[in-house]
């Protein structure tokens, strides 16, 4: 099934939000299989600065014709012959809570924290903070859309994701391969107190020091304020691999390692960050249904 947009601007690509057209609003990343140098900084190391499409979260594919129409692309169920004002949108069948299931990869929680899990499971429509207006955290909030980098620090951009509350974002990182701070390491975070180091061509940020509001996942994938979450990005040309570790002995029975992501550089040079939408906070108090999107 496919949803067409409303016109953008020539040439505008894929953007990581899962339904929204501002976070579709990325102009069209460079094709696979580009050979191209991979840039470096003044001091040798890896130049990750640049739109990455795909970023932020893992939304619906989307087509982009030569017109920039872009266009949803989702599962849905045929109308009933007596609805009214119904099309495909209206009937979508793209159940996330359902179809994450197909992963494999999911975090192994110690075996007295399995009933909650099934309990927020169960549950999302009151439970998940994906409709709390506050920030995914990560991993949850996938990969940045967008990166500035410096000899010193690195700063990451995400625009506002879909049906979410997450708000357009950044977290500004320090890479000098310094500790974490031992004062604002006491204190707890979304996204955590972050820095980095190089090891090679990869990029490592170490995070710590995290709120426990936060999920890894849909499917009821809590967390303790005692998660650690490593990220590690490496530059080869135009693509961008982004990886990451969760460790969390407070409620994991072992590290969680995620399904490596890989990201095509955005090379338009008219394209943007959308501006951020403003919070919308569900009346979850009153939900009357457990069907879940």
């Amino acid at each position: 099934m496919r949803r067409r947009f409303l016109h953008i601007a020539p040439a505008l690509a894929l953007a990581a939000a899962a339904s929204t057209i501002a976070a579709a609003a990325q102009t069209r990343a460079a094709g696979p299989g580009a050979a191209v140098a991979t840039p470096r900084m003044p001091d040798g190391k890896p130049d990750l600065s640049g739109m990455w499409g795909g970023g932020g979260g893992a939304g619906r594919p989307v087509d982009v014709d030569d017109k920039g129409n872009v266009e949803e692309i989702f599962p849905s169920r045929r109308c009933g012959p007596t609805q009214v004002n119904c099309d495909g949108y209206t009937n979508q069948s793209f159940d996330g809570e359902f179809t994450g299931r197909n992963n494999p990869n999911h975090p192994i929680y110690r075996p007295e924290h399995w009933d909650k899990v099934q309990y927020l499971d169960m549950n999302t429509n009151t439970e998940d903070p994906l409709f709390v207006c506050q920030p995914l955290g990560i991993p949850r909030v996938g990969p940045p859309v967008r990166i500035l980098q410096t000899a010193a620090d690195i700063v990451f951009f995400y625009t506002g994701t879909g049906a979410s509350s997450q708000p357009a974002d950044y977290r500004a990182i320090p890479t000098d391969g310094r500790k974490h701070d031992p004062v604002r390491s006491l204190d707890v975070y979304f996204y955590g107190h972050s820095v980095g180091h190089w090891e090679g061509d990869t990029l490592v940020i170490d995070s710590i020091a995290f709120n426990d509001l936060t999920w890894l996942d849909r499917g009821g994938y809590f967390h303790s304020d005692r998660m650690r979450v490593v990220e590690r990005l490496r530059r080869d040309g135009n693509t961008l691999t982004y990886e990451v570790t969760v460790e969390d002995p407070e409620v994991l029975l072992e590290p969680w390692v995620l399904a490596p992501r890989q990201l095509r550089l955005n090379t338009n040079p008219n394209a943007f960050l959308p501006e951020g939408q403003p919070c919308r906070d569900y009346d979850r108090a009153n939900m009357v249904t457990q069907i879940r999107h």
